[in-house]
């Protein structure tokens, strides 16, 4: 038997980020946008322990020991139910960029458990499945879930969103991936001796997110993270001006990069935008996505 679940990316709309805490995290205001990109992660019965494998882009860029975010949900989930060292085998199948900002490691720790869950039939209450996934990461709680949702704490608080309609992007991946903690790290140094303000969803975002208008998410949208991404990785600079000049609404860094966004008015548009952003040689590919999207759903 086997369980394969699909879980997808995320770009952040809003990204609000306040002064470092006492444990070293950060307040956010995080607006969660889950997109059409997914990871499936698959489990089945392992008779040598915890095994993990993966495949597709990039795949040789994933840990595949107990450090990754999948195998320590399945780890958690089995201590959960005193069920001792978990005996499974879980392959990712790989379509998120891997250390690109979109919280793909994230989905596939939301993945696993998911799937580990469904494939040994604890039938674990779903606001127990999320205080393990917040355990797991700041992320991790909106990978299961999806849609939208405004993340509060350190992102892992979570309240739904209403979305209006649908919202066409371009993602547009560059070469190599950002740590962050060291995009975090940036902030900090940037931040020095200035007042950072308590973080705040933008009223104006999320009525954009619930009229469904692009053209007034456009407008809204911001990545308290940005200049230091663009600190850290300056050619990110040159992507967001080729996105901006094919036509895109508007364009940012998502999350903790180096992954870039834009939004576009339709799919007409984020297809003439993509080809442009390839065309401009100043990222590895691009890729179109429509959002929201659901959270982790077995298939």
């Amino acid at each position: 038997m086997s369980v394969t679940v699909r879980v997808p990316a995320k770009v952040n709309v809003q990204l609000a980020v306040g002064a470092p805490r006492s444990d070293g995290f950060h307040d956010l205001a995080n607006v969660f946008l889950a997109v059409g990109l997914y990871d499936e992660v698959t489990v089945e019965p392992s008779d040598g322990g915890l095994r993990l494998t993966c495949s597709g882009p990039d795949a040789d860029q994933v840990p595949l020991d107990r450090t990754n975010l999948a195998a320590r949900a399945a780890i958690a989930l089995a201590a959960r139910h005193g069920l001792g060292e978990p005996g499974v085998h879980i392959h990712i199948a790989k379509d998120i960029p891997v250390a690109g900002g979109m919280a793909g490691g994230s989905a596939d720790a939301a993945g696993a458990l998911l799937a580990c869950d469904a494939l040994w039939g604890t039938e674990t209450p779903r606001d127990d499945l999320l205080a393990i996934c917040a355990e797991l990461g700041s992320d991790v709680p909106f990978s299961l879930v999806g849609g939208a949702a405004l993340g509060r704490g350190r992102g892992e608080l979570l309240t739904p969103l209403e979305v209006g309609g649908a919202f066409h992007w371009v993602f547009a991946v560059a070469d190599g991936g950002l740590s962050t903690p060291a995009v975090y790290a940036e902030f900090d140094r940037l931040t020095e001796g200035v007042a950072v303000p308590e973080p705040e969803a933008s009223p104006a975002l999320l009525e954009a997110l619930r009229t469904g208008d692009p053209s007034a998410l456009a407008a809204a949208l911001a990545n308290d993270l940005q200049p230091a991404a663009l600190s850290l990785r300056p050619s990110l600079a040159e992507t967001l001006r080729a996105g901006t000049e094919a036509g895109a609404l508007a364009a940012l860094v998502s999350g903790s990069g180096p992954t870039t966004a834009f939004l576009t008015k339709d799919a007409e548009s984020a297809t003439a935008v993509a080809e442009a952003l390839i065309a401009s040689a100043t990222c590895r590919t691009a890729r179109v996505a429509v959002s929201p999207a659901p959270g982790a759903t077995v298939l």
